[in-house]
């Protein structure tokens, strides 16, 4: 799952090295927590938050196939 999302972010902002991924494990829970350029903030979140949902989806999606919950969290 941490690939995947990095992998979509990285293809989506302009400095792609800045991207930062923390996983913190739980015994049923995954959440994961992105740090990136500040400029690129709005392009992770898009307009209306549609991007960040998405991308969530995805990863709620990928958790549920191992049996496990996922959340997503933007920290700026």
């Amino acid at each position: 799952m941490r690939e995947l999302v990095e992998y979509i972010v990285r293809a989506l902002v302009d400095h792609p090295q800045d991207v930062r991924l923390t996983e913190v494990d739980g015994e049923r829970t995954v959440i994961f927590e992105l740090r990136c350029h500040p400029e690129d903030v709005g392009k992770v979140i898009g307009k209306n938050g549609k991007t960040v949902g998405a991308i969530r989806t995805l990863v709620s999606t990928a958790a549920a196939r191992q049996g496990k919950r996922a959340m997503l969290e933007v920290v700026e």
